[in-house]
C-alpha cells in the first residue's frame, strides 16, 4: 500500500526472527536481508546508511571482519 509516498510493508514475523544473528555479543541483521525485507538492493541500504551517518551510531552498523 503506498500513501503520500510512504510504502507500507508487511513481513513476517518467523522472518525476522529468522535472520537475526547474534554476533559480538550484539542481536544484528545483514545489511542483505534488510534489503531482502524492504525489496531492495543491498547497495541502496548501505548508500542511505552512509547518507545519514547521524541516524546509524557505531553499536548499531559496523563492519564484519573476514574471521566473522
Amino acid at each position: 500500500m503506498t500513501n503520500n509516498n510512504l510504502t507500507i510493508v508487511s513481513v513476517n514475523q518467523n522472518f525476522i526472527e529468522n535472520k537475526i544473528l547474534t554476533i559480538r555479543g550484539q542481536h544484528v541483521m545483514l545489511d542483505s536481508d534488510l534489503a531482502e525485507m524492504f525489496d531492495a538492493e543491498t547497495k541502496f541500504i548501505n548508500r542511505a546508511v552512509k547518507r545519514n551517518q547521524k541516524r546509524f551510531p557505531d553499536i548499531f552498523v559496523f563492519q564484519l571482519t573476514d574471521r566473522e
